[in-house]
């Protein structure tokens, strides 16, 4: 067969199929040696610019094409000197427009936070629009004026509930005057003199009359009574005033209360009122048992050891320990 090898044992019609391939490739081929010859003469023209090229490129292949063939050296340098100095007027043009629209930015930026921060006035645009020429004293009125405005505030707005360091000052210190008044007056309160008539029991009642402060201790006052009725009763004079018990109302005082804490607190005892310290009784002219006495017993003052021998015996049966948290039923007085 013509054109294939002699040990080629296809048939007629694969023969056919690869001629027919042989020629699409001979085609392709020629479409694509056309092609690069008409982009090879395209590159070659000095009038046509290639995308992307600058100025100088484009000056120095045109340099390139006017130099080709025989030169005279005066024509070369000649040309290679117009070259150049059309490449420094252009780098020398794009210097100063870049360095242009630098300052064209920093002018936009200036005008932008001028505008920013002459937003709070409401005549910021006829400032901006008064002429500039006018007197140096007149221009630092106009400035001054503006100054003020920007620091002025409206105030007809609620603002109490905004934090103020200034008036949580003011309010802290008028709590610590206040605070400090207060415990001055206590103080005085404690230092008054207070009488306290009582009664040493020992089966029977010793009634005396002594003088204390209101902020003394239950136990301080019992060591006031020991001194007054030792000269009086051995058996005084050999205790100790851990011994010595007040009993006020039928309620057992410990010692480490106050006269202070029993009056403020208006303590209350199972037969009366525990800051009432002297004696009264209640004069009625109408008796009526569902109103309650207002009556004033004598404290009674006893030795520990006569408590404990005859506490099954009335009236000592009937005392017990004082409880600042225990409430008695409250006491109707005359009437009220």
């Amino acid at each position: 067969m013509s054109g294939m090898g002699d040990g080629y044992v296809g048939t007629a019609q694969d023969a056919v199929r690869i001629r027919r391939l042989e020629k699409q490739r001979e085609a392709e081929r020629r479409k694509i040696q056309e092609l690069k010859t008409k982009s090879a003469s395209a590159k070659g023209q000095p009038g046509l610019l290639q995308f992307g090229s600058s100025t100088s490129e484009i000056l120095e292949t045109a340099f390139k094409k006017e130099t080709v063939g025989l030169v005279t050296r005066e024509q070369y340098v000649e040309k290679r000197v117009n070259i150049q100095s059309k490449i420094e007027e252009e780098e020398k043009e794009k210097l100063q427009k870049q360095q242009q629209e630098e300052e064209e930015l920093q002018l936009e930026k200036r005008k932008k936070r001028k505008i920013k921060g002459n937003a709070r006035l409401s005549f910021a645009e006829d400032i901006d629009n008064e002429p500039q020429e006018e007197e140096p004293h007149h221009n630092n009125l106009e400035t001054n004026r503006l100054q003020r405005g920007k620091l002025g505030k409206d105030p007809t707005v609620e603002t109490s509930f905004l934090p103020d360091s200034e008036r949580e000052a003011e309010e802290q210190a008028e709590r610590e005057r206040l605070r400090k008044q207060w415990l001055h007056e206590q103080e005085q309160i404690r230092n008054e003199p207070l009488e306290i008539t009582y009664s040493y029991w020992d089966g029977t009642g010793h009634r005396r009359v002594i003088q204390v402060r209101k902020g003394d201790s239950i136990g301080e006052f019992l060591r006031a009574v020991q001194q007054q009725l030792a000269p009086e009763f051995r058996e005084i004079r050999t205790t100790s005033v851990e011994n010595l018990l007040y009993v006020k109302e039928d309620l057992i005082i410990p010692h480490q209360h106050s006269f202070y804490e029993l009056i403020v607190n208006k303590a209350r005892g199972k037969s009366g009122p525990l800051f009432h310290f002297d004696v009264h009784e209640d004069v009625r002219t109408i008796a009526d048992a569902t109103i309650e006495k207002d009556e004033s017993h004598a404290g009674k003052v006893v030795e520990r050891h006569w408590y404990e021998k005859n506490k099954h015996i009335f009236p000592a049966s009937r005392w017990e320990i004082y409880d600042p948290t225990k409430k008695w039923e409250r006491y109707t007085i005359h009437g009220d």
